[in-house]
Parts: C-alpha cells; structure tokens; sequence
C-alpha cells in the first residue's frame, strides 16, 4: 500500500546488484589465474554474483544423465574371447521406435550358408534427425545402444561429418561405464552381469561342458517307458564330455516345456473322449 511494495521490491533488486559486484571484488583477479581450479569455485552451489563460462577454456560438466547422439557398444580390446565384437544383433528394435527415422541397419549375412547373422554390416544414425529422445537406448533388449555426452558435433559439411557410421558410433564398453558409471551398475544389476548377454550365455555353456559328469546309477541307467506320441519329447544329446550343451537355464525351460506339452496332450484327450 502506497507503494511500499514496490519500493522493497526495488531494494531486492539493487542488494543483488551490489551483491553480484561485492563477490566479483572479493574475488578479485584469481579468476584469470589458472595456478588453482578457479572453476570449481566459482560453480559450486555457493558461489554468488555474475558468473560466465569462458567456453571453450572452460566447459560445465554435464549430468550422467545426459543426453545427446547414440552411439554403439562394442566389447573391450583386451576381452578375452569377444574383443571388438558388437553388443548389437541388429534386431531393429531401434530403428523401429525412433519417432523421426534417423536410423538406417543392414543386417550382416553369412558368406557360406547366406543366412542372417546377429551383427550390423551397417549402422548410419543422422544426427541432424536425431532428435536425442533416448527411445532407441531404452527399448533395445541387448544394452547395446546408450546416449552420448559429446554435444560438440558443429562442422560445415553435413554429409560426411553428420551422418554417422558403424566405425564412429563404435565405442567400448568402458567407454560408457566411465561417463556413466551409475547406469551402468544398475543395468549390470539388472542384467546379472558386466558382460553381454550371449557372453554370459557362452561363459556359462562352456564351463557345463567343462564340468565332469557324475556317473549315473544302475536303476537310473534302465532305459525309460515308451511315452505316447503325444508326450514325447526329444531327448537332450550329450555333448562330448558327457554333459548337456545347454546351461542350468536352458534345462529348467525344457522341463516347463515338457510339462506344457503333457497338459496339452491331456487335455486334448480330454475332449476325444
């Protein structure tokens, strides 16, 4: 009333003012000297006054949870059976859920048999279409693609430098767990392991096979009934250490089958009779 909210109002403004010049003294010329990490200070949380970057000498770290162009995941140089191999089985799922269509595949065929194999021959993203949404990491069943901090992408020649490759989207998988090392537990979490999924799988397939087998006993070693047609299934074939080639899981999701197969049969007598 009578202008006493306006007049505090201009007060407000005028300490900042000051304030914002009061730091910048108290500061003094130590923002021009790089013998201590200025920058920390002067972008922490209680850092008061005018404040700009000196971009590019001084660049503000993005959060993890950046987002900026896809890139691929490829397996470690120094892995010790998949150096260099992809995450990607070139599936499609990606290209699928981008709103704007900036992913093209070419899915890699086998040169003997002709027969698709799991790996990109090709991968192109447009980054100029890209709309950075992060729908192609979220939804791929593999982890195999992520989003990138590197936002610093300007050049004057879109067709070469805009569109990206298979050869510049390939980045290791250290790579995203040192820009995102918490994601990346959480997905190893999630996953139950640090490796692929078909590296795991492989991992544990050979130490099956490598696992000695337990004789059986002599009232198991009878040959089984003859099962009706409708029950039956085929027996596992034993790989050459006598052990079955496929993992605990594996056997574990044959027996539900198994089970599926008989409820199937039975009902299915059921109904004849």
């Amino acid at each position: 009333m009578y202008g006493t909210g306006l007049a505090k109002g201009l007060l407000l403004t005028l300490r900042h003012f000051v304030d914002s010049y009061i730091d910048d003294i108290r500061y003094g010329f130590r923002k021009y000297s790089h013998s201590v990490d200025n920058f920390g200070v002067r972008q922490g949380t209680q850092t008061k006054g005018v404040i700009t970057v000196q971009y590019p000498d001084e660049k503000v770290a993005v959060p993890e949870r950046f987002r900026f162009v896809p890139f691929l995941i490829i397996e470690d140089e120094d892995h010790p059976t998949r150096a260099g191999k992809d995450w990607c089985t070139s599936c499609g799922i990606c290209a699928k859920v981008c709103p704007p269509q900036c992913i093209w595949i070419v899915r890699g065929n086998d040169p003997v048999t002709g027969r698709p194999v799991p790996e990109p021959e090709a991968f192109f993203i447009d980054i100029d279409i890209c709309m950075n949404c992060g729908y192609c990491a979220e939804y791929c069943p593999f982890d195999a693609i992520k989003m990138d901090h590197d936002y610093e992408l300007a050049s004057y020649d879109r067709t070469t430098h805009h569109i990206h490759d298979k050869d510049r989207l390939s980045k290791p998988n250290s790579y995203w767990r040192s820009i995102a090392p918490t994601r990346a537990y959480e997905e190893m979490l999630s996953r139950g392991t640090w490796e692929h999924k078909d590296a795991a799988k492989e991992a544990r397939r050979g130490q099956t096979s490598s696992r000695p087998s337990a004789p059986r006993p002599a009232a198991q070693a009878a040959p089984a009934p003859a099962q009706p047609a409708a029950q039956a299934t085929p027996a596992p074939a034993a790989s050459a250490g006598g052990a079955t080639p496929w993992s605990e899981d594996d056997a574990k999701r044959e027996e539900r089958r198994r089970k599926a197969l008989e409820r199937k049969a039975r009902r299915a007598a059921k109904r004849g009779g």
